[in-house]
């Protein structure tokens, strides 16, 4: 008499009960819908910018209630956005979120903020 563990039908249920005690790893950036809102805002039919604005917030809030890392480029984004909307402040702010960030970008934010201040004087 065969054990059931032999058969195929017990090592398909034994294999299926091990994976599904396996946890998936965790992802390392809460994306949220900012890959389809930058797609659609360089293609050119994206959402009014105020719309974006409260997606990508509404993003970054889920984010952290989550505990979650957002993606590189994220932060640059919400800034153009900020810019293209008149808020300055929160602008710099969003360049120096992504700075912090992801250090390698500090470059090019750099670039982005002495361009900002000598658009202010």
């Amino acid at each position: 008499m065969k054990s059931v563990s032999t058969t195929p039908v017990g090592a398909l249920a034994l294999a299926a009960a091990l994976t599904a005690c396996v946890q998936q790893p965790k992802p390392l950036y809460h994306w949220g819908s900012y890959q389809p809102q930058v797609y659609n805002y360089f293609k050119g039919d994206g959402e009014p910018i105020d719309k974006q604005l409260v997606e990508l917030e509404a993003t970054v809030q889920k984010a952290q209630a989550k505990g979650e890392r957002l993606p590189p480029g994220f932060n640059a984004h919400l800034g153009l956005l900020y810019l293209k909307s008149g808020q300055a402040d929160r602008a710099q702010q969003a360049f120096r979120t992504e700075e912090a960030a992801f250090p390698e970008s500090r470059p090019y934010m750099d670039f982005l903020l002495a361009r900002f201040t000598q658009g202010k004087g």
